[in-house]
Parts: structure tokens; C-alpha cells; sequence
């Protein structure tokens, strides 16, 4: 069931009945035509992952974790293995290229009984890929063949892998990685639509996706990723693709909304308001008390800073207070400087604006 494409023109009783079908990636059910978040160095941690959650994410991912680092015990790896009740169902990713490391990464993984266990094989930055793991894989495929076996092994969790089309333009083998993947055992597969050798330039092409969609053999959840940054296009990626699903990355940093103006658009085929400056800064609080509580006081606060351009984009005049943000030191001062934002915005009306999507080509969105 998992492999029915809604069109646009699907006639209304089967259109209805397609949008009843729930995805299954082993024993966790997602609605039809779910939302995920990607797994992002540096952004998914659980305070971002807590406002993407209430605002409409169905399926989250952890930061990828360096299988190495978590054999050694390495206090940054083991921090990112937290994840909470709330945020159910959520994955934890890892990567590597070593087998055992890989291996024993996931027994690791497994005592802290996440909802899955995924795989990254699209990183492509050079400091992973130059150790041979993420996207570096897609140039050994029999590598990654073994290094997914060994994890699928030693786990009882669902796996699933994420990765990209290929390596480059002239070894694009992504119809003939998602077969042999299927035929490890993992049970779903999220694919970016760009090789590793143009990082974030250009276009994802989705056809690629497509075409591993539309292949008779596959027969597990297939979720596209690469450049959704609207409703529109969501809508439009999905009836021409066929997905199962889309995986949202960039677009989610300081604009959560996304997840819920995505479903509300796909309902409906109308358009949400854009967050009003009272909706804003109660994201902005509720990070913010998240990231204290999961950090400590001064980490906190000094990790949210990174977040606040990006929450307060399209606000005029807004330096100061932003400057105010990033250099006070206590919560108490930023909850006053978020109230007089409140108080001097307040009926400001917010155009909606599409990420920036080069801008925030973060290191692990693969």
C-alpha cells in the first residue's frame, strides 16, 4: 500500500480513501504522507526538535553521531543520544566506516531505545567524508552494503538509511543502492536529490527519487529531500514524485511553522497566516527554556543565540534588540527584551518568506 502515487486529478472516493493509508516503517505508524525533520549538526537537538514537534513534525532525527565518537564515550556523542518522550517517534542517526565500529554503535543505540536506528551515507562535508563515512560511501557500495548489515545485525530497532543520488553526475546509482539496501533489511529510505559533489549548489533532482519510487522491486517507504521550502512546492513535489513523504530540513531552522502550513495547505489548498510577533517570541521562549533545561544555564543560553536571526527575520528595525538577544547572560533579562519586542511589533504583519536555503547549507543536512 505503501507504494500508491496520489496525482492531482486522483478522482475524489480514491483521493479520500489514499489519504487514510498510514506509513508504516516497522512497528511506528505515521499518517499518510508524513513530515520529517532532518537530522542537522549543530541545529537538531532537543529544544529545536521540541517547537518542530507541536508545530506539526511527524517523524524527527537526532544529530548525526559519530559512531567512533560513541565506542570512545565521547561526552558531545553521548549528550546527542538524549531524546524525550514528546518528541516520539524519533531516530537516532549515526555514521561511520568501519563495521564494528558501526556495530557496536548500534547495541549503543539500542539501550536508549529510540523509536529507530538511522544510517547516514549523505554527509557531505569534507571533514566526514575524508574519514571515508557519509557520502563518501556512495563511492564503495559494497562497503555500505556491509556497513548497513552489520548495523541491521546488531539491533533490533527499525532501520532506516538516508542518503543522496551519488557520488557525482558520472556515477549516479541511486535506483541501484535504494535495491540493494531494501535487501539488507532496512525499512525505509530518505533520499536528497543532489550528488555529493554539489553539496547545496544547484537544484535537487528529484526524478531520481522517482525513479526508485516508481521501481516494482521497492516496496518500503521512499521520503524525498532537497530544496522544500514552501507548501507549494511540497504539494507540487508530491504529486509529481510520488513519494511517500518529505523530509524538511533548512527551511525548519527559525520557521518551524513550516510543518503546519505544509499540512494545513495540502488539507485545504489554502494558506495559513504567517506567525504574528506574539506566535514568534512563544517559540523563541519555549527554546529557550528547553535549551537551559537540557544544557544548563549558560550553554543555554549562549547555544540559542545561533537561532534568534532567524526566528526575527523580515522585522524591521530589529537589530538592537537582536544585539540584545546574543549578549545578555540570565533569562530573566531576555524574557524582558522578548516582551518589548512584543510591545513594539505587536499587529506587525509578517510576509511570508522563503528559506534561505544556500545561507543555511548546514554541515550534516545531507
Amino acid at each position: 500500500m505503501n507504494r500508491l502515487i496520489i496525482h492531482a486529478r486522483m478522482p475524489t472516493p480514491l483521493r479520500n480513501f489514499a489519504a487514510t493509508i498510514m506509513i508504516k516503517i516497522g512497528n511506528i505508524s505515521l499518517p499518510h504522507f508524513p513530515l520529517l525533520l532532518a537530522p542537522m549538526e549543530d541545529v537538531s537537538d532537543p529544544p529545536f526538535r521540541a517547537v518542530c514537534k507541536v508545530n506539526g513534525a511527524d517523524l524527527m532525527y537526532t544529530e548525526f553521531i559519530s559512531s567512533e565518537g560513541l565506542i570512545r564515550d565521547a561526552i558531545k556523542s553521548r549528550q546527542k543520544l538524549d531524546i524525550f518522550d514528546y518528541e516520539r517517534p524519533v531516530g537516532i542517526q549515526i555514521f561511520g566506516g568501519d563495521e564494528e565500529a558501526m556495530a557496536l554503535s548500534a547495541k549503543i543505540v539500542d539501550a536508549v531505545e529510540p523509536d529507530l536506528l538511522d544510517i547516514n551515507f549523505g554527509c557531505p562535508v569534507k571533514k566526514v567524508v575524508t574519514k571515508g563515512a557519509g557520502a563518501a560511501v556512495l563511492k564503495d557500495i559494497d562497503l555500505m552494503i556491509r556497513l548497513t548489515k552489520a548495523v541491521v545485525r546488531s539491533t533490533d530497532l527499525p532501520v532506516t538509511v538516508k542518503t543522496r543520488i551519488g557520488w557525482d553526475f558520472d556515477s549516479i546509482n541511486i535506483v541501484e543502492v535504494a535495491e540493494r539496501l531494501q535487501d539488507t533489511g532496512i525499512q525505509a529510505l530518505s533520499i536528497h536529490g543532489r550528488t555529493r559533489s554539489q553539496l547545496y549548489k544547484g537544484e535537487a533532482d528529484w526524478s531520481w527519487i522517482a525513479k526508485v519510487k516508481e521501481n516494482p522491486r521497492i516496496h518500503i517507504p521512499i521520503f524525498g529531500n532537497g530544496d522544500i521550502d514552501s507548501p507549494e512546492k511540497a504539494l507540487e513535489y508530491k504529486n509529481r514524485y510520488g513519494v511517500d513523504g518529505i523530509m524538511i530540513g533548512r527551511a525548519a531552522i527559525g520557521y518551524p511553522w513550516i510543518f503546519k502550513e505544509i499540512k494545513h495547505f495540502l488539507a485545504t489548498g489554502s494558506h495559513l497566516d504567517p506567525p504574528d510577533i506574539e506566535q514568534r517570541v512563544d517559540v523563541i521562549r519555549t527554546h529557550l527554556v528547553r535549551s537551559v533545561e537540557w544544557k544548563g544555564m549558560k550553554p543555554g543560553i549562549n547555544e540559542m543565540r545561533r537561532h534568534y536571526a532567524h526566528y526575527l527575520k523580515g522585522l524591521p528595525n530589529i537589530k538592537e534588540y537582536r544585539q540584545q538577544l546574543v549578549t545578555l547572560n540570565t533569562v530573566e533579562e531576555l524574557e524582558d527584551v522578548l516582551q518589548r519586542m512584543i510591545n513594539t511589533y505587536r499587529g506587525y504583519r509578517f510576509e511570508r518568506q522563503k528559506a534561505d536555503m544556500i545561507g543555511l547549507a548546514y554541515s550534516c543536512d545531507s
